[in-house]
C-alpha cells in the first residue's frame, strides 16, 4: 500500500511531547476491563528502565540523511542474528532486536541492492517533503483491540509493517486496514488516528522520515469520524 546518497549519520534522541512515558505507565496501570489506552503517542524509554507491556516506543533513530529522489522506500530484512545484521548493513542502515528477531531497515530507492538476511518486506514509495536533510525514526508498538493513538500528524510520510494483529488509520480521506504481513504509508501533514482492530495483540513496526528541523510529530485538531469502528 500505502535510499541514494547519505550525509552523516547520527543519533537523534526523540521525543514526542507532551506524552511521556511516565503518563504512558500511568495509562497501562489504569487499563482494565473494557477500558483502553486512547492517547498513545510514540515514546522514547530512558536507558536502563523497563518498557512498558503496552504502547509505542521509539527504539532507533538516524539523522543526517539526503537524499537525491523525491520519494524513497524502506528495506526491512531479518537476520539471524545481530552479528550478521550489523556485517550488512549500510553506513546509514539501523539494526534492532524486537521480538525475539534482528531487524534491518535500509533507506533508499526500491531496487536497493541489500545482500543477506531475510527480505521481509519493501514499504513505499515514501513521498518526501523538501528539506536540506531527513531524520528517520523506527518506532515498534504492542497494542490491544480498542487502542488507539492521539489524533496526530507528521511533518513527513509515515510507513507501517504489520507483524500481528491488525490496524485501521482513519485520516480526512477515509479508513486504511493492514493486518500481519502487510504495509501501510501516509503521506505527510496528514491528520490521523490509528486504532487497533480485529480480536488479537497487534504488534507493528512505524518508519516516519521527516525534516530533520522538525520535531518527530504534534497533536492535531482534526476529528475523527469513527470510521474504523464501523
Amino acid at each position: 500500500m500505502v535510499g541514494t546518497q547519505f550525509g552523516i549519520l547520527g543519533l537523534l534522541v526523540v521525543t514526542f511531547q507532551p506524552a511521556t512515558i511516565d503518563q504512558l505507565r500511568a495509562q497501562v496501570r489504569d487499563t482494565t476491563g473494557h477500558n483502553h489506552l486512547t492517547e498513545v503517542a510514540c515514546v522514547d524509554v530512558p536507558s536502563g528502565e523497563a518498557r512498558p507491556a503496552f504502547g509505542c516506543f521509539n527504539i532507533g533513530a538516524v539523522t543526517g540523511l539526503h537524499f537525491r529522489q523525491a520519494s524513497v522506500f524502506w528495506h526491512l530484512r531479518a537476520f539471524p542474528n545481530r552479528t550478521a545484521a550489523e556485517a550488512a548493513k549500510s553506513a546509514t542502515g539501523l539494526v534492532v532486536e524486537e521480538g525475539g528477531r534482528v531487524w534491518l531497515s535500509e533507506f533508499g530507492p526500491r531496487p536497493a541492492g541489500h545482500r543477506g538476511g531475510e527480505a521481509i518486506a519493501v514499504v513505499g514509495p515514501l513521498p518526501l517533503p523538501p528539506a536540506k536533510s531527513y531524520t528517520a525514526v523506527l518506532s515498534y508498538a504492542v497494542m490491544r483491540p480498542g487502542d488507539k493513538s492521539r489524533v496526530h500528524t507528521h511533518p513527513g510520510p509515515e510507513g507501517w509493517y504489520v507483524l500481528a494483529g491488525a490496524q485501521c488509520l482513519e485520516t480526512p480521506t477515509g479508513v486504511h486496514r493492514a493486518q500481519a504481513g502487510e504495509t501501510m504509508i501516509v503521506r505527510s501533514h496528514t491528520p490521523m488516528e490509528l486504532n487497533v482492530t480485529g480480536k488479537t495483540l497487534r504488534r507493528a513496526f512505524a518508519l516516519v522520515i521527516h525534516d530533520s528541523t522538525q520535531p518527530r510529530g504534534t497533536p492535531s485538531g482534526w476529528k475523527p469520524s469513527g470510521g474504523c469502528g464501523q
